[in-house]
């Protein structure tokens, strides 16, 4: 049976719901699961959650756990990875300077400044992971769910030898059904295609029988003054196509919001509502925690995460369609060949298969390129230790470029850098 690694399973919620998934499929149900986290408490509760399922479903899957990553890896077939380098203080850091030098943001882990510093100290990680990967486990796929997607599997397939990665994402599904939901019409009847770069992914054709359900969403716009306060639907108004990522993290791609007051309150735009989300994250894992030590067990339910229905596919043979991030290669002909990008992937027996998309429109593609710039110019810092690379990564992206003079941003840069220390690539930290 299939050995199934999560890396970084520490991240509670996310392994749990991993292992509901995983564990309810009757095909996977003998598989090996083996857990790594650097942080031994975490790891500790993730095994114990994971033993108590197996032994709640009465099945024969085994539990193995490892701080060691590399004997976490060893013979893997299947790699997940959810890691967070640097926890909450990195996080709380890449907030807090920010914020001293005048800049808002909401999430903080795709682009923006965050998501520059958040991609500087995963890539390093990542790079060792597919070292690791190439060694020990070279016919395996990795999946990885960590921030910054447009940047995470970019670094590991131009950076290692290991090239068989896919980040997966639920922005595309999840407005795939939204749009089906605002339009009233059921999801199954609606032909979609939506690509791009992701959390910057456009639903291209919204169609049903012929018909352009984009009119229904026009008529519904002009009705409801209140979702024109929306940024992904000021972005869908403006490019012609909806955009994939929600109002509050879309907002902090862009130069046209966050930097200004009123519309920070016109668009009801959260700025820091990320580490809420964390706070509450951590009180999640206290309560499963007590809850495991207290004999009670975790809820076991379903969700369809991404990387568990790719992989019953491929050991089932069950085909599928997913949305995958994978180097571009001309799978979108107007992007750059080597960035990653997000396509609709069949997934059966064959492994991850995606979909080439052809030109997106020109306003869509121009919009995708200056997310990709920032992409670029990070992942090159990361893998050849260059400060400069970091300095012009934030002087192109848009949300900071429109808050500062050149003078202020790299003077922020290099206080980030100051701050994080040890968890960036030594180039950056040398200068």
């Amino acid at each position: 049976m299939a050995r199934i690694v999560l890396v970084g399973a520490g991240s509670i919620t996310f392994a749990k719901n991993l292992l509901s998934d995983l564990l309810t499929f009757p095909e996977l149900s003998e598989s090996t699961i083996v857990l790594h986290d650097i942080d031994q408490a975490r790891l500790d509760t993730a095994e114990a959650m994971a033993r108590w399922m197996v032994a709640e479903l009465g099945i024969g899957a085994r539990i193995e756990a490892h701080a060691e990553r590399r004997a976490a890896l060893a013979g893997a077939d299947y790699v997940i990875n959810e890691i967070a380098v640097g926890g909450l203080e990195a996080v709380e850091r890449d907030f807090a300077i920010p914020a001293s030098y005048g800049i808002r943001q909401t999430i903080a882990d795709t682009l923006g400044i965050g998501g520059i510093f958040r991609a500087l100290r995963t890539i390093p990680v990542m790079v060792g992971i597919g070292e690791d990967l190439a060694e020990l486990a070279p016919r395996s796929t990795l999946f990885t769910y960590t921030n910054p997607m447009s940047m995470i599997p970019w670094s590991v397939y131009a950076g290692t030898p290991f090239q068989n990665v896919v980040g997966v994402c639920h922005a595309a599904r999840d407005t795939q059904s939204t749009l089906a939901r605002m339009v009233g019409v059921p999801e199954e009847e609606i032909s979609f295609l939506t690509a791009g770069v992701n959390h910057q992914g456009f639903v291209l054709r919204f169609e049903r029988d012929g018909e352009n359900l984009y009119d229904r969403l026009d008529e519904l716009i002009a009705k409801d003054p209140e979702l024109a306060r929306r940024v992904r639907v000021e972005v869908y108004r403006a490019f012609g196509y909806f955009p994939t990522e929600s109002s509050e993290h879309g907002c902090e791609y862009l130069p046209w919001f966050l930097p200004h007051e009123e519309e920070v309150e016109r668009y009801r735009i959260p700025v820091g509502v990320y580490l809420d989300w964390l706070a509450d994250g951590f009180e999640e894992y206290e309560g499963y925690k007590r809850s495991l030590e207290e004999g009670r067990g975790v809820p076991i339910q379903r969700g369809e995460e991404l990387a568990s229905l790719a992989i019953h596919s491929m050991e089932t043979g069950t085909r599928r369609m997913i949305h995958g991030n994978v180097r571009n290669g001309g799978l979108i002909s107007n992007l750059p060949p080597e960035a990653t990008v997000e396509v609709p992937c069949h997934v059966d027996r064959a492994g991850v298969q995606p979909v080439r998309v052809g030109e997106l429109p020109a306003q869509v593609a121009a919009l995708n390129r200056t997310f990709l710039n920032v992409s670029e110019l990070t992942v090159k810092a990361a893998l050849e230790g260059r400060r400069d690379h970091v300095h012009q990564a934030a002087l192109l992206d848009p949300n900071t470029a429109a808050t500062l003079p050149v003078r202020r941003i790299r003077e922020l840069v290099d206080d980030l850098i100051a701050a994080h220390g040890d968890l960036l690539p030594e180039g950056i930290r040398r200068g």
